[in-house]
């Protein structure tokens, strides 16, 4: 069986590589603040899923030192459902400390001193962005070089030894595209289910291939599921500017520093039916059917929705704030709190309790309207010459007959 080859892989890439919008064209210099951006953007995410976040970042940060100036809340909003929210808090803090070096880095070891920056950004952004020598293993590179060699070992046990066996076949010449390479092969034709195995360039030397077994690898420990949790999410409405109640979590732990509607705490043993009694404040709390399902890395959750309308000059409690409803896109609200409140908004709102109206003082300027004349009865109808049904029925006596 032959060995794989750089070579072979870098003139498929030339033929085959994907126009990504955080790539350099042949012949051009990669930007290391767009490659740094999108590596940070695609862990554990979909190139489709990151393509419309990047261009927005970088309208609104259009380099490294525009994204280190930005206060955090811009930089959240801005992330607020690409999942995974430390990567943004990691992304902000690495912008400033680059921007108060005035570079990045542009080796290894330089770059995993950074905030929010692993073994795998560092290697993709020491080859992509500085043409090093490095191995940038992900998920990609992890499928393709396990069915390469046929590597038993499950993951993640196996990471060290697919790295070993990556970086024996990084190439001195074009690390950078060779590691782009890697990545498109796994995304395009090494994918999990029916790989295309016929149109790689590495097809010969494939042990797994060659086995018939390319579809079970690389093999896994299987997950255990999280315990599920439940809780409950509270909806308020204001009267008039129809604005949202909402809240910031604390910066650390999940979806730390993010916007949501308040809500309890997420317990294995939350009872629902309890709900109320976690209310932010008082009002017509209306329990919506059904529930919110949304699954975390570690655990899956269930959210219970109250909704409720309040009057135009209820004022949020503290620590939260009232956001008018047109501006809900302006706040960081996680992929879960967007689900909870498409699923409170979607359907009719219930009204707020009226407010008793006070009775209007009297106007001693003018004067009293008469009252009106009484009503007039009923005309009695007039007696009627029919005779009436009694006379009808009941017959006359008959009159004697006389006799001569």
């Amino acid at each position: 069986m032959p060995a794989a080859s750089a070579a072979d892989l870098l003139a498929w890439y030339d033929r085959h590589r994907r126009a990504l919008p955080w790539r350099a064209l042949p012949g051009e210099t990669p930007d290391p603040y767009r490659v740094w951006l999108s590596e940070v953007m695609l862990q554990q995410t979909t190139v489709a899923a990151v393509k419309p976040y990047f261009e927005k970042f970088l309208t609104l940060f259009p380099s490294v030192a525009a994204l280190a100036a930005a206060p955090e809340e811009a930089v959240m909003s801005a992330w607020a459902g690409l999942g995974y929210y430390s990567r943004a808090r990691n992304l902000h803090a690495c912008a400033r400390a680059v921007a108060a070096a005035g570079d990045f880095p542009d080796t290894e070891e330089g770059l995993r001193k950074l905030p929010g920056i692993g073994a795998y950004t560092a290697g993709a952004i020491a080859a992509i962005a500085f043409d090093r020598p490095a191995a940038a293993v992900d998920g990609n590179v992890e499928r393709v070089m396990s069915r390469l060699h046929a590597i038993e070992t499950p993951l993640p046990a196996a990471r060290a030894q697919i790295r070993l066996f990556t970086q024996a076949l990084v190439p001195e010449r074009r690390p950078g595209d060779f590691a782009q390479a890697l990545m498109d092969l796994g995304a395009t034709l090494c994918t999990p289910k029916r790989p295309a195995c016929a149109l790689c360039p590495w097809m010969r030397p494939c042990r797994a291939r060659a086995e018939g077994l390319q579809e079970t690898f690389p093999r896994k420990v299987k997950k255990e599921k999280g315990i599920l949790r439940k809780g409950a999410a509270f909806v308020a409405l204001r009267a008039g500017d129809e604005a949202v109640l909402l809240r910031t979590r604390p910066a650390e732990g999940l979806l730390g520093a993010m916007a949501e509607p308040p809500t309890s705490a997420w317990l294995p043993d939350y009872d629902p039916a309890k709900g109320l009694l976690d209310a932010p404040l008082d009002a017509r709390w209306k329990r919506l059917p059904g529930v919110v399902k949304h699954g975390f890395t570690h655990f899956p959750l269930e959210l219970t929705v109250f909704l409720a309308r309040v009057a135009a000059e209820t004022k949020p409690p503290e620590g939260m704030r009232f956001t008018p409803r047109a501006a809900l896109d302006t706040e960081p609200l996680p992929g879960a709190m967007k689900k909870v409140l498409a699923h409170a908004l979607s359907g009719p709102v219930p009204l707020a309790a009226p407010a008793p109206r006070p009775p209007p003082e009297p106007d001693l300027a003018t004067p009293p309207e008469p009252e009106p004349p009484p009503r007039r009865g009923p005309i009695p109808k007039p007696a009627s010459s029919r005779p009436s049904d009694l006379a009808r029925i009941v017959k006359k006596a008959p009159k004697p007959v006389r006799t001569r």
